[in-house]
């Protein structure tokens, strides 16, 4: 008797799991509406990152000046880094066209070779970056966490992680003085490959919830949907932002309805059981790449650092294609020769939202290099250290109140385009 009700429960359990993975497969499943969607370009956002390329130059310009035992560079040892710079001139040229931050003077052996160290309105700045940097450890040690619970193998290559150190906000010496001083949480490990990989030693469980459950906690107005959400009856929705035309499109209205009540499943869960062909795994991808650029200061990143770490985050060969399916969330640029991809949901008419304190002493050293570049025939002495203190930095946008030029891109935010071979996924950036 004793086996026979053993029987019976064994019999019972795998019933309900049978019935379970029928269930579950079935959401995976769910019949979503195809919708072809044109490229929509964003002439606001392709003009913040066209902005942002030379600061990001400038910056990357600057720490490597500050590394260098002689505390200056020369045109010879800089004169292959403008690919690496994201540049579409010489690197040589790019110095000289910002004397407020890079003073140039002859090489005491060789007189016909330019060298280039920081102005004194460059090192001011420096110092002020450097604080925010002391004051925001928390914040870095969070952000790279975050970053590496999202991986497979929880740990990730420190030459992808060097890639995003501007977006993510890191100083210059990461790898050194973070995980040197939070040994609990990140040891610098040799990979399978033999190179440097940053490994998370302690999972932190406080950090595992995503942008996206964090913004339906803080918002009032979802808060029924968050707690049916927290029940297991809901899907959690992303936030949308369609370009003109789109949103009064009856099929693609249907399509993100539909796609909004699928399960949401945090990028900090386990998705082995997902199909990777269902429609269950596309909403966790975008999930994941939601979360992604959720992390990064200015609320977006380059394709190809993305790339670089697609085993890791465990997406699809061709993911680029995500980006543009869901142009309600994503934003994908052609700008400066490169892909650049945007979560939408950080901007609004153009400025960031809850900017960054980092974002204020970047834009700090954007108004130093336009204003000298706007005075270059004057010298450099206009322009005192404490009129970095004073900068019409107000809102953390980089909107200076003499900045005219990108009020010329908020008249036509977007305009339709065809899709373009850029946006192919094979194509090199």
């Amino acid at each position: 008797m004793l086996f026979k009700a053993q029987t019976f429960i064994s019999l019972l359990k795998s019933h309900c799991l049978s019935i379970e993975t029928t269930v579950f497969n079935h959401q995976q499943w769910r019949s979503i509406t195809k919708v072809r969607l044109k490229w929509v370009k964003n002439r606001t956002i392709d003009h913040i990152i066209d902005k942002e390329t030379d600061l990001k130059a400038a910056m990357l310009l600057k720490d490597a000046i500050k590394r260098s035992p002689t505390s200056f560079i020369t045109a010879r040892t800089i004169a292959d880094w403008q690919k690496l710079l994201g540049l579409t001139v010489p690197v040589l040229r790019f110095l000289r066209r910002y004397p407020t931050l890079f003073h140039e003077f002859p090489h005491s052996r060789y007189p016909s070779l330019p060298c280039f160290k920081l102005t004194d309105i460059a090192v001011t700045l420096d110092q002020q970056e450097q604080l925010v940097y002391e004051n925001d450890e928390l914040g870095i040690v969070e952000r790279l966490c975050k970053l590496l619970m999202m991986m497979k193998s929880k740990a990730a290559p420190l030459q992808s992680i060097y890639s995003l150190k501007w977006d993510l906000g890191l100083p210059d010496n990461f790898e050194n003085s973070i995980s040197w001083k939070y040994p609990g949480n990140f040891r610098v490990l040799k990979g399978d490959n033999g190179l440097p990989v940053l490994s998370l030693e302690q999972w932190r469980e406080e950090f595992a919830v995503s942008a996206l459950q964090k913004s339906g906690e803080n918002n009032s107005g979802l808060g029924n949907d968050y707690r049916e959400f927290k029940k297991g009856q809901t899907g959690l929705a992303f936030a949308m932002s369609f370009p003109k035309g789109y949103g009064y499109q009856r099929k693609v209205k249907a399509w993100m309805d539909e796609f909004q009540k699928l399960p949401y499943i945090s990028p900090y869960e386990d998705s082995t059981r997902l199909d990777p062909k269902s429609e269950l795994m596309e909403k966790r991808i975008v999930g994941l790449l939601h979360e992604f650029l959720s992390l990064t200061i200015h609320k977006k990143t380059k394709r190809n650092y993305l790339r670089s770490l697609r085993e890791e985050l465990n997406l699809p060969h061709r993911f680029t294609r995500i980006f543009t399916r869901y142009p309600g969330i994503f934003y994908l640029s052609l700008k400066c020769k490169t892909t650049t991809v945007t979560l939408k949901e950080g901007y609004r008419k153009g400025k960031l939202l809850n900017p960054h304190p980092l974002i204020r002493i970047r834009d700090k050293f954007y108004h130093v290099m336009r204003t000298g570049l706007l005075h270059r025939g004057k010298g450099v002495n206009f322009l005192s250290p404490q009129d970095c203190m004073l900068v019409n930095a107000k809102d953390g946008n980089g909107e200076c109140d003499n900045d005219v030029e990108g009020k010329e891109h908020e008249m036509d935010e977007e305009c339709w385009e065809e899709e373009t071979s850029g946006l192919d996924e094979e194509s090199d950036e």
